[in-house]
């Protein structure tokens, strides 16, 4: 199998529609993040890394949305601002939103796409569904279908918003894994370092409470963020960020 390290995995999208949905890298920002006290969500890297794991591709048009409640296809009404996009559709019924992205996508061997909704992204009313596709043989397109839970209720989707995360994945990966329990104190080493960062953890919040002005100061704890564990070694492995490549053009 290709590595990232190596010559990188190959993911193509072949086109197969006029106007397909169109494709970004994952982002960092979400709206509901921006407008919290102090933007503190922007603290949470594992929040941030996975805000941009994988591609995104995006609702070609503006439109909302209403379920009555009943199975029937046509149970499902659009209210469009503009042109309908053909692929957007209520193709199953039972209030499920089908979007077509308009590609046949191939990984390489034994790689699948885990299509699903955008991380830490939510609409009211509504929720993406997930779904695995065996990516390297399959000559059939799949779509992203999201299911109406509130029935009866305009919902809406802005042209550009994200309504696929798409993310290449190792078919046999979780089989491999071997999952066990064990107690903490069993690795000494670990237990130490987590009791450690617990002791930090209740003084900083102790210190917090009692207005210490260093500890205000410095506001939150960056550990993590830095990438450093309670002896301040620095993980050189550490990722903050994620920089993916973009779908290079038909020419290119």
């Amino acid at each position: 199998m290709q590595t990232v390290r190596g010559r990188g995995l190959e993911l193509v999208a072949y086109q197969v529609t006029e106007t397909p949905l169109e494709i970004v890298t994952g982002v960092q920002r979400r709206e509901w993040m921006d407008n919290l006290p102090e933007r503190f969500a922007y603290r949470c890297l594992p929040l941030l890394i996975a805000n941009q794991a994988g591609w995104d591709l995006l609702c070609p048009g503006t439109f909302s949305v209403r379920w009555n409640g009943r199975p029937a296809k046509d149970a499902v009404k659009f209210k469009w601002e503009g042109e309908p996009a053909s692929s957007v559709s209520s193709h199953f019924g039972s209030g499920v939103i089908t979007f077509s992205p308009g590609y046949l996508f191939r990984t390489p061997k034994d790689h699948n796409i885990w299509a699903r909704g955008c991380p830490n992204y939510f609409k009211d009313g509504v929720i993406p569904l997930d779904g695995i596709i065996e990516t390297d043989w399959a000559p059939f397109t799949f779509t992203m279908n999201w299911k109406i839970t509130r029935p009866k209720t305009w919902i809406r989707f802005e042209k550009g918003e994200p309504v696929c995360r798409i993310l290449p994945f190792p078919r046999h990966y979780l089989e491999q894994v071997h999952p066990r329990k064990r107690h903490l104190i069993d690795n000494r080493k670990l237990a130490r370092q987590t009791t450690e960062w617990s002791n930090s953890r209740r003084d900083f919040l102790e210190n917090l409470r009692a207005k210490d002005e260093d500890t205000i100061k410095e506001g939150w704890q960056r550990d993590y963020m830095r990438g450093t564990n309670t002896t301040g070694t620095r993980m050189t492995d550490h990722q903050t960020k994620l920089d993916l490549r973009d779908f290079l053009d038909f020419t290119k």
